[in-house]
Protein backbone atom coordinates (compact mmCIF):
# COMPACT_ATOMS: atom_id res chain seq x y z
CA UNK A 1 0.00 0.00 0.00
CA UNK A 2 1.36 3.42 -0.96
CA UNK A 3 1.74 6.18 1.60
CA UNK A 4 -1.69 7.77 1.16
CA UNK A 5 -3.64 4.83 -0.29
CA UNK A 6 -6.96 4.18 1.42
CA UNK A 7 -9.36 1.26 1.65
CA UNK A 8 -12.06 0.54 -0.93
CA UNK A 9 -14.67 1.33 1.74
CA UNK A 10 -13.15 4.78 2.31
CA UNK A 11 -13.13 5.39 -1.45
CA UNK A 12 -16.83 4.50 -1.65
CA UNK A 13 -17.65 6.84 1.24
CA UNK A 14 -15.64 9.61 -0.41
CA UNK A 15 -17.59 9.17 -3.67
CA UNK A 16 -20.87 9.20 -1.72
CA UNK A 17 -19.76 12.37 0.05
CA UNK A 18 -18.96 14.15 -3.23
CA UNK A 19 -22.41 13.22 -4.54
CA UNK A 20 -24.05 14.44 -1.32
CA UNK A 21 -22.25 17.77 -1.63
CA UNK A 22 -23.36 18.26 -5.25
CA UNK A 23 -26.90 16.94 -4.84
CA UNK A 24 -27.83 18.38 -1.45
CA UNK A 25 -25.27 20.60 0.32
CA UNK A 26 -24.50 23.23 -2.34
CA UNK A 27 -28.18 23.60 -3.36
CA UNK A 28 -29.07 24.01 0.33
CA UNK A 29 -26.72 26.97 0.86
CA UNK A 30 -29.19 29.65 -0.37
CA UNK A 31 -32.01 27.92 1.54
CA UNK A 32 -29.89 28.08 4.70
CA UNK A 33 -29.17 31.79 4.16
CA UNK A 34 -32.85 32.59 3.58
CA UNK A 35 -33.95 30.65 6.68
CA UNK A 36 -31.34 32.45 8.78
CA UNK A 37 -32.44 35.87 7.47
CA UNK A 38 -36.12 35.10 8.01
CA UNK A 39 -35.53 34.05 11.61
CA UNK A 40 -33.84 37.30 12.62
CA UNK A 41 -31.80 35.28 15.12
CA UNK A 42 -28.07 34.86 14.44
CA UNK A 43 -28.10 31.63 16.47
CA UNK A 44 -31.18 30.13 14.84
CA UNK A 45 -31.10 26.43 13.95
CA UNK A 46 -32.50 26.36 10.40
CA UNK A 47 -34.78 23.43 9.47
CA UNK A 48 -32.72 22.66 6.36
CA UNK A 49 -29.95 21.36 8.62
CA UNK A 50 -32.18 18.67 10.09
CA UNK A 51 -33.20 17.65 6.56
CA UNK A 52 -29.54 17.35 5.58
CA UNK A 53 -28.73 15.38 8.73
CA UNK A 54 -31.43 12.85 7.93
CA UNK A 55 -30.13 12.44 4.39
CA UNK A 56 -26.51 12.11 5.57
CA UNK A 57 -27.50 9.33 7.96
CA UNK A 58 -29.42 7.59 5.20
CA UNK A 59 -26.31 7.66 3.02
CA UNK A 60 -24.02 6.37 5.79
CA UNK A 61 -22.18 9.71 6.01
CA UNK A 62 -22.41 10.00 9.79
CA UNK A 63 -19.70 10.38 12.47
CA UNK A 64 -17.07 9.95 9.76
CA UNK A 65 -14.47 11.51 12.07
CA UNK A 66 -14.78 8.94 14.85
CA UNK A 67 -11.90 6.45 14.87
CA UNK A 68 -13.78 3.84 16.90
CA UNK A 69 -15.88 1.43 14.77
CA UNK A 70 -18.46 1.23 17.55
CA UNK A 71 -19.44 4.84 16.94
CA UNK A 72 -18.65 5.48 13.26
CA UNK A 73 -17.10 3.89 10.18
CA UNK A 74 -13.73 3.66 11.96
CA UNK A 75 -11.74 5.57 9.35
CA UNK A 76 -8.06 6.29 9.82
CA UNK A 77 -6.87 9.90 9.89
CA UNK A 78 -5.49 9.41 6.38
CA UNK A 79 -8.86 8.17 5.16
CA UNK A 80 -10.85 10.90 6.87
CA UNK A 81 -8.56 13.74 5.74
CA UNK A 82 -9.86 14.03 2.14
CA UNK A 83 -13.45 13.81 3.36
CA UNK A 84 -12.96 16.51 5.98
CA UNK A 85 -11.41 18.67 3.26
CA UNK A 86 -14.53 18.28 1.12
CA UNK A 87 -16.71 19.32 4.07
CA UNK A 88 -14.62 22.48 4.40
CA UNK A 89 -15.95 23.70 1.05
CA UNK A 90 -19.26 24.45 2.79
CA UNK A 91 -18.25 24.93 6.42
CA UNK A 92 -21.61 26.22 7.68
CA UNK A 93 -23.54 23.21 6.44
CA UNK A 94 -21.47 20.15 5.60
CA UNK A 95 -19.72 19.33 8.91
CA UNK A 96 -22.83 19.68 11.09
CA UNK A 97 -25.01 17.83 8.59
CA UNK A 98 -22.72 14.79 8.98
CA UNK A 99 -22.17 15.22 12.74
CA UNK A 100 -18.51 16.09 12.15
CA UNK A 101 -18.32 19.66 13.44
CA UNK A 102 -16.10 21.15 16.11
CA UNK A 103 -16.08 21.27 19.06
CA UNK A 104 -18.36 18.24 19.25
CA UNK A 105 -15.85 15.99 17.50
CA UNK A 106 -13.21 16.64 20.14
CA UNK A 107 -15.68 16.43 23.00
CA UNK A 108 -17.02 13.11 21.73
CA UNK A 109 -13.51 11.70 21.60
CA UNK A 110 -12.82 12.96 25.13
CA UNK A 111 -16.04 11.43 26.47
CA UNK A 112 -15.30 8.18 24.62
CA UNK A 113 -11.84 7.90 26.16
CA UNK A 114 -12.35 9.43 29.60
CA UNK A 115 -16.09 9.55 30.32
CA UNK A 116 -17.96 7.29 32.71
CA UNK A 117 -20.84 5.00 31.74
CA UNK A 118 -23.19 7.74 32.96
CA UNK A 119 -21.45 10.32 30.74
CA UNK A 120 -21.80 7.96 27.79
CA UNK A 121 -25.51 7.51 28.35
CA UNK A 122 -26.33 11.13 29.21
CA UNK A 123 -24.08 13.01 26.78
CA UNK A 124 -22.00 10.85 24.44
CA UNK A 125 -24.83 8.84 22.93
CA UNK A 126 -27.00 11.93 22.20
CA UNK A 127 -23.94 13.68 20.74
CA UNK A 128 -23.23 10.71 18.51
CA UNK A 129 -26.88 10.73 17.47
CA UNK A 130 -26.72 14.44 16.68
CA UNK A 131 -29.63 15.32 18.96
CA UNK A 132 -27.58 17.62 21.24
CA UNK A 133 -24.48 19.79 20.88
CA UNK A 134 -21.63 20.65 23.26
CA UNK A 135 -19.03 23.33 23.96
CA UNK A 136 -15.43 23.29 25.17
CA UNK A 137 -14.56 25.94 27.78
CA UNK A 138 -10.82 26.47 28.15
CA UNK A 139 -9.90 30.01 27.04
CA UNK A 140 -10.13 32.78 29.65
CA UNK A 141 -10.16 36.58 29.25
CA UNK A 142 -7.82 37.36 32.16
CA UNK A 143 -4.88 35.07 31.30
CA UNK A 144 -2.79 34.12 28.28
CA UNK A 145 -4.62 30.89 27.54
CA UNK A 146 -2.17 29.83 24.84
CA UNK A 147 -0.23 28.51 27.85
CA UNK A 148 -2.79 26.17 29.40
CA UNK A 149 -0.92 26.14 32.72
CA UNK A 150 -2.20 29.72 33.18
CA UNK A 151 -5.82 28.60 33.40
CA UNK A 152 -7.33 30.25 36.49
CA UNK A 153 -10.93 29.01 36.81
CA UNK A 154 -10.99 27.33 40.21
CA UNK A 155 -12.35 23.84 40.72
CA UNK A 156 -12.40 23.34 44.49
CA UNK A 157 -13.22 20.10 46.26
CA UNK A 158 -16.23 20.46 48.55
CA UNK A 159 -17.56 17.35 50.29
CA UNK A 160 -18.70 14.79 47.75
CA UNK A 161 -18.34 17.16 44.81
CA UNK A 162 -16.56 20.17 43.35
CA UNK A 163 -17.41 23.86 43.09
CA UNK A 164 -16.41 25.92 40.04
CA UNK A 165 -15.74 29.67 40.07
CA UNK A 166 -14.33 31.70 37.20
CA UNK A 167 -14.92 33.07 33.73
CA UNK A 168 -14.43 31.58 30.26
CA UNK A 169 -14.83 33.02 26.81
CA UNK A 170 -14.72 31.88 23.18
CA UNK A 171 -16.54 28.72 24.21
CA UNK A 172 -17.56 27.89 20.65
CA UNK A 173 -21.00 26.34 20.21
CA UNK A 174 -22.27 27.60 23.57
CA UNK A 175 -25.08 29.59 21.90
CA UNK A 176 -26.25 26.75 19.69
CA UNK A 177 -29.91 26.07 20.61
CA UNK A 178 -29.08 22.37 21.09
CA UNK A 179 -26.02 22.87 23.30
CA UNK A 180 -26.55 20.90 26.50
CA UNK A 181 -23.12 20.24 28.02
CA UNK A 182 -19.79 21.97 28.60
CA UNK A 183 -16.39 20.36 28.99
CA UNK A 184 -14.60 22.81 31.29
CA UNK A 185 -10.88 23.03 32.07
CA UNK A 186 -9.91 24.54 35.42
CA UNK A 187 -7.43 24.40 38.28
CA UNK A 188 -7.92 21.86 41.06
CA UNK A 189 -4.51 22.07 42.77
CA UNK A 190 -2.55 25.34 42.44
CA UNK A 191 0.33 23.81 44.43
CA UNK A 192 0.94 20.81 42.15
CA UNK A 193 3.60 20.77 39.42
CA UNK A 194 2.42 23.02 36.54
CA UNK A 195 1.08 20.24 34.30
CA UNK A 196 -0.81 18.50 37.12
CA UNK A 197 -2.73 21.51 38.43
CA UNK A 198 -5.57 21.30 35.89
CA UNK A 199 -8.61 19.05 35.60
CA UNK A 200 -11.49 18.76 33.15
CA UNK A 201 -15.08 18.65 34.31
CA UNK A 202 -18.37 17.86 32.62
CA UNK A 203 -20.93 20.61 33.38
CA UNK A 204 -24.54 20.81 32.15
CA UNK A 205 -25.00 24.18 30.47
CA UNK A 206 -28.14 24.80 32.55
CA UNK A 207 -26.47 24.01 35.89
CA UNK A 208 -27.22 26.57 38.64
CA UNK A 209 -24.54 29.25 38.66
CA UNK A 210 -23.71 28.99 34.93
CA UNK A 211 -24.45 32.32 33.20
CA UNK A 212 -24.06 32.80 29.47
CA UNK A 213 -22.93 36.43 29.48
CA UNK A 214 -22.81 37.07 25.73
CA UNK A 215 -21.88 35.73 22.35
CA UNK A 216 -18.63 37.27 21.15
CA UNK A 217 -18.57 38.63 17.59
CA UNK A 218 -15.63 37.67 15.38
CA UNK A 219 -14.68 40.37 12.85
CA UNK A 220 -18.25 41.62 13.17
CA UNK A 221 -19.82 38.20 12.60
CA UNK A 222 -22.04 36.49 15.15
CA UNK A 223 -21.35 32.90 14.17
CA UNK A 224 -24.45 30.73 14.30
CA UNK A 225 -23.07 28.39 16.96
CA UNK A 226 -21.76 31.36 18.96
CA UNK A 227 -18.56 32.00 20.89
CA UNK A 228 -19.75 32.26 24.44
CA UNK A 229 -18.47 34.22 27.38
CA UNK A 230 -19.57 32.18 30.39
CA UNK A 231 -19.52 33.03 34.10
CA UNK A 232 -19.27 30.20 36.65
CA UNK A 233 -20.42 31.21 40.12
CA UNK A 234 -20.40 28.47 42.77
CA UNK A 235 -21.33 25.84 40.18
CA UNK A 236 -21.53 22.49 41.95
CA UNK A 237 -20.83 19.19 40.16
CA UNK A 238 -20.50 15.62 41.50
CA UNK A 239 -16.99 14.24 41.99
CA UNK A 240 -17.61 11.70 39.23
CA UNK A 241 -17.88 14.50 36.67
CA UNK A 242 -14.14 15.18 36.86
CA UNK A 243 -12.85 13.35 33.79
CA UNK A 244 -10.15 10.75 34.54
CA UNK A 245 -9.59 12.24 38.01
CA UNK A 246 -7.81 15.29 39.38
CA UNK A 247 -4.68 16.54 37.61
CA UNK A 248 -5.43 14.96 34.23
CA UNK A 249 -6.78 18.08 32.53
CA UNK A 250 -3.63 19.07 30.70
CA UNK A 251 -3.05 15.56 29.36
CA UNK A 252 -6.69 15.29 28.23
CA UNK A 253 -6.38 18.68 26.53
CA UNK A 254 -3.36 17.57 24.56
CA UNK A 255 -5.12 14.35 23.54
CA UNK A 256 -8.14 16.38 22.42
CA UNK A 257 -6.41 19.19 20.55
CA UNK A 258 -4.21 17.02 18.29
CA UNK A 259 -7.07 15.56 16.22
CA UNK A 260 -9.01 18.83 16.47
CA UNK A 261 -6.14 20.79 14.94
CA UNK A 262 -5.77 18.47 11.99
CA UNK A 263 -9.55 18.56 11.37
CA UNK A 264 -9.37 22.36 11.24
CA UNK A 265 -6.53 22.17 8.72
CA UNK A 266 -8.37 19.69 6.51
CA UNK A 267 -11.45 21.93 6.36
CA UNK A 268 -9.21 24.93 5.71
CA UNK A 269 -7.84 23.31 2.56
CA UNK A 270 -11.42 22.75 1.41
CA UNK A 271 -12.15 26.45 1.87
CA UNK A 272 -9.07 27.30 -0.19
CA UNK A 273 -10.23 24.96 -2.97
CA UNK A 274 -13.68 26.58 -3.02
CA UNK A 275 -12.06 30.04 -3.13
CA UNK A 276 -9.80 29.05 -6.03
CA UNK A 277 -12.78 27.67 -7.94
CA UNK A 278 -14.65 30.96 -7.45
CA UNK A 279 -11.53 32.90 -8.48
CA UNK A 280 -11.19 30.94 -11.73
CA UNK A 281 -14.88 31.17 -12.63
CA UNK A 282 -14.82 34.93 -12.02
CA UNK A 283 -11.64 35.39 -14.07
CA UNK A 284 -13.18 33.53 -17.01
CA UNK A 285 -16.49 35.43 -16.89
CA UNK A 286 -15.30 39.04 -16.45
CA UNK A 287 -13.46 41.33 -18.86
CA UNK A 288 -11.61 44.59 -18.28
CA UNK A 289 -10.10 46.90 -20.87
CA UNK A 290 -11.05 44.62 -23.72
CA UNK A 291 -9.76 41.28 -22.42
CA UNK A 292 -10.90 38.56 -19.97
CA UNK A 293 -9.40 38.74 -16.51
CA UNK A 294 -8.12 35.21 -17.08
CA UNK A 295 -5.68 36.52 -19.69
CA UNK A 296 -4.03 38.98 -17.31
CA UNK A 297 -0.59 37.82 -16.27
CA UNK A 298 -1.04 38.78 -12.64
CA UNK A 299 -4.31 36.84 -12.41
CA UNK A 300 -2.64 33.79 -13.96
CA UNK A 301 0.16 34.13 -11.41
CA UNK A 302 -2.40 34.16 -8.57
CA UNK A 303 -4.10 31.06 -9.94
CA UNK A 304 -0.83 29.17 -10.36
CA UNK A 305 0.48 30.24 -6.94
CA UNK A 306 -2.81 29.22 -5.32
CA UNK A 307 -2.69 25.75 -6.84
CA UNK A 308 0.90 25.30 -5.68
CA UNK A 309 0.08 26.58 -2.20
CA UNK A 310 -2.92 24.26 -1.83
CA UNK A 311 -1.04 21.17 -2.99
CA UNK A 312 1.85 21.81 -0.60
CA UNK A 313 -0.48 22.27 2.37
CA UNK A 314 -2.49 19.20 1.42
CA UNK A 315 0.63 17.03 1.25
CA UNK A 316 1.88 18.32 4.60
CA UNK A 317 -1.54 17.65 6.14
CA UNK A 318 -1.70 14.15 4.69
CA UNK A 319 1.77 13.43 6.05
CA UNK A 320 0.63 14.54 9.52
CA UNK A 321 -2.50 12.35 9.24
CA UNK A 322 -0.40 9.37 8.15
CA UNK A 323 2.01 9.89 11.07
CA UNK A 324 -0.89 10.08 13.53
CA UNK A 325 -2.05 6.71 12.20
CA UNK A 326 1.40 5.12 12.19
CA UNK A 327 3.18 6.50 15.27
CA UNK A 328 0.46 8.28 17.25
CA UNK A 329 -0.60 11.86 17.94
CA UNK A 330 2.23 12.61 20.33
CA UNK A 331 4.97 11.55 17.93
CA UNK A 332 3.29 13.60 15.19
CA UNK A 333 3.00 16.77 17.26
CA UNK A 334 5.63 18.67 15.25
CA UNK A 335 3.84 17.88 11.98
CA UNK A 336 0.50 18.84 13.55
CA UNK A 337 2.03 22.14 14.70
CA UNK A 338 3.40 22.75 11.20
CA UNK A 339 0.07 22.31 9.44
CA UNK A 340 -1.70 24.43 12.06
CA UNK A 341 0.63 27.29 11.09
CA UNK A 342 0.69 26.64 7.36
CA UNK A 343 -2.88 25.76 6.36
CA UNK A 344 -4.76 28.85 7.65
CA UNK A 345 -2.06 31.21 6.32
CA UNK A 346 -2.16 29.47 2.95
CA UNK A 347 -5.95 29.61 2.73
CA UNK A 348 -5.97 33.28 3.72
CA UNK A 349 -3.71 34.05 0.76
CA UNK A 350 -5.96 32.15 -1.65
CA UNK A 351 -9.15 33.71 -0.28
CA UNK A 352 -7.60 37.18 -0.41
CA UNK A 353 -6.76 36.69 -4.11
CA UNK A 354 -10.30 35.50 -4.78
CA UNK A 355 -11.75 38.54 -2.98
CA UNK A 356 -9.55 40.85 -5.06
CA UNK A 357 -10.67 39.29 -8.35
CA UNK A 358 -14.33 39.65 -7.33
CA UNK A 359 -13.89 43.33 -6.49
CA UNK A 360 -16.57 44.86 -4.28
CA UNK A 361 -18.67 41.68 -4.45
CA UNK A 362 -15.89 39.79 -2.71
CA UNK A 363 -16.37 41.62 0.59
CA UNK A 364 -20.16 41.16 0.71
CA UNK A 365 -22.24 38.29 2.06
CA UNK A 366 -23.37 37.44 -1.47
CA UNK A 367 -20.34 35.15 -1.66
CA UNK A 368 -18.76 32.98 1.03
CA UNK A 369 -15.33 34.62 0.69
CA UNK A 370 -15.64 37.31 3.38
CA UNK A 371 -16.92 34.75 5.86
CA UNK A 372 -14.12 32.38 4.89
CA UNK A 373 -11.56 35.13 5.50
CA UNK A 374 -12.91 35.97 8.97
CA UNK A 375 -13.01 32.31 9.96
CA UNK A 376 -9.52 31.58 8.64
CA UNK A 377 -7.98 34.62 10.32
CA UNK A 378 -9.49 33.44 13.59
CA UNK A 379 -7.89 30.01 13.07
CA UNK A 380 -4.46 31.62 13.38
CA UNK A 381 -5.41 32.00 17.07
CA UNK A 382 -7.79 29.08 17.73
CA UNK A 383 -6.30 25.92 19.27
CA UNK A 384 -3.11 27.86 19.97
CA UNK A 385 -1.72 30.89 18.12
CA UNK A 386 0.83 30.52 15.34
CA UNK A 387 3.63 31.62 17.62
CA UNK A 388 3.11 28.73 20.06
CA UNK A 389 3.17 26.18 17.25
CA UNK A 390 6.28 27.76 15.74
CA UNK A 391 7.91 27.49 19.16
CA UNK A 392 7.13 23.75 19.18
CA UNK A 393 8.65 23.30 15.73
CA UNK A 394 11.76 25.36 16.57
CA UNK A 395 12.40 23.43 19.77
CA UNK A 396 12.13 20.16 17.85
CA UNK A 397 14.70 21.39 15.33
CA UNK A 398 17.07 22.72 17.97
CA UNK A 399 17.08 19.44 19.87
CA UNK A 400 18.60 17.76 16.81
CA UNK A 401 21.74 19.85 17.17
CA UNK A 402 21.97 20.47 20.93
CA UNK A 403 25.41 19.55 22.20
CA UNK A 404 26.89 19.00 18.74
CA UNK A 405 29.13 22.07 18.91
Amino acid sequence: MSLFEVSDRAKRLHEELLDFMDARIYPAEPVYEEQMRASGDPHHHPPVLEELKAEARRRGLWNLFHPHPQWGPGLTNSEYAPMCEVMGRSPHLAPESMNCSAPDTGNMEVLTLFGTAEHHEKYLEPLLAGTIRSAFAMTEPEVASSDATNIALRIRRDGDGYVLNGRKWFASNALHPHCRVLVVMGKTDPDAVPHRQQSMVVVPIDAPGVTLVRGLPVFGYQDREGHGEILFEDVRVPAGDVLAGEGEGFAIGQARLGPGRIHHCMRTIGMAERALELLCRRALSRSTFGAPLSERANIQDWIAESRIDIEKSRLLTLKAAWMMDEVGNRAARTEIAAIKVDAPAMALRVVDRAIQVHGAAGVTDDLPLAGFWAHLRTLRLADGPDEVHKRTIARHELRKYAGTG
